[in-house]
């Protein structure tokens, strides 16, 4: 197989973003599709993928299909695959089935059925604890077998040691930064910067560092890993010293300290500052004007919401009366909290995230 049609795993409501960062990434007509974007590529394009792209949470590869409309039928066909082409029989693979509207409906028996067919025709161990995993989706009745290119969700960057009480994550960060329009030129200011996320997101794309840079995948696992190329593709990378800088500041000291050593774990330390600070202490750093973007407690993440009208009012009338000609970014999964701010907010697409559904709220101070 010299290419494959790869799926981009986005977060619902911003597979659009996506796609437009891989576009520009120079990935082959992304298309965004519910649930994440399709292009297409060799296993270069999937190295590249899982190293490069910033918005992505994990990259899946489809490797064959078939139709089976019992188990018998999919024991059948699963002994005739070419497990070889991707998988290695010294690594042990998991096995994950969904079923929609098909005659099998039975997951963990049509798991059962693969997972014996890769042992005994093919040789590979299944272990629930594999590095590699096999996703198998029936869908009226079309066995489609992909797998999981990427191992650990991919915003774990593998810098984020220490983490707040509720963390952003990254891939969503950077997400939310392309839909502010940034492009590493502008200032960005966040006022509750927790663990750092979005100040350290932003420096990194500012200076062109890989997010996947530090990190292991489990495409080394496959069959056809070639770690020569992947090395060189990783050598190819050139980052530069941006002109901007990158600012947050918290009223919590303890968070604080955790952003300075999670930047500097990602090597942006030197132009990623963060400060201890109140909100009403907030005020603009020198130069043009950039973007200020906040996540900050709402009540369903935090506790009680009642408090927090205060403070996103208090949060409003510095924006509003400091940040003039800033872009300003909210994230919250409160309307009435966001409205506090007393500012002219335009709402986003809503976003799923630990179990709660947050939007970017965007305005011009």
């Amino acid at each position: 197989m010299s290419e494959f049609e790869i799926f981009l795993v986005a977060p619902p409501g911003l597979e659009r973003v996506l796609a437009d960062e891989a576009r520009l990434a120079g990935f082959a007509l992304p298309e965004a599709v519910e649930g994440g974007v399709v292009t297409r590529g060799g296993w270069p394009e999937i190295w590249r993928a899982n190293l490069v792209l910033r918005g992505a949470t994990r990259v899946l590869v489809r490797v064959g299909e078939f139709r089976a409309f019992h188990l018998a039928q999919l024991d059948k066909r699963a002994r005739k695959f070419p497990w070889g082409d991707v998988l290695r029989v010294d690594v042990p693979v998991r096995v994950e089935v969904t079923s929609h509207r098909s005659k099998i409906y039975h997951e963990r028996a049509a798991a059962e059925r693969i997972g014996r067919a890769i042992t005994e025709e093919f040789g590979a161990r299944v272990a629930s604890d594999a590095p590699v995993t096999l996703k198998v989706r029936i869908d009226d009745d079309m066995v489609v077998l992909s797998v999981d290119s990427s191992g650990e969700s991919l915003h774990k960057r593998g810098h984020k040691q220490a983490m707040g009480k509720a963390p952003m994550r990254e891939t969503l960060a950077a997400l939310f930064l392309r839909q502010m329009g940034f492009d590493g030129t502008q200032t960005v200011v966040d006022p509750m910067c927790g663990s750092g996320t979005f100040v350290i997101e932003a420096a990194e794309m500012a200076a062109g560092l890989w997010p996947g840079r530090d990190r292991e995948f489990a495409f080394r696992h496959l069959a056809g890993f070639d770690a020569g190329a992947f090395d060189a593709m990783k050598r190819t990378v050139r980052p530069a010293v941006p002109q901007a800088r990158f600012y947050g500041v918290d009223r919590d000291a303890g968070a604080v300290r955790m952003a300075r050593d999670n930047a500097g774990r990602a090597g942006v330390g030197d132009w990623a500052f963060f400060a201890e600070g109140a909100i009403s202490d907030l005020t603009p750093p020198d130069g043009p004007p950039g973007i200020v973007i906040v996540n900050p407690p709402y009540g369903a993440r935090i506790g009680d919401r009642k408090p927090l009208f205060g403070l996103y009012g208090a949060l409003g009338e510095v924006l509003r009366t400091r940040f003039s000609g800033w872009h300003l970014g909210l994230v919250t999964s409160d309307g009435g909290l966001a409205k506090a701010t007393g500012l002219a907010l335009h709402t986003g697409p809503a976003v799923p995230h630990g179990g709660l559904r947050i939007r970017l709220y965007r305005a011009r101070l």
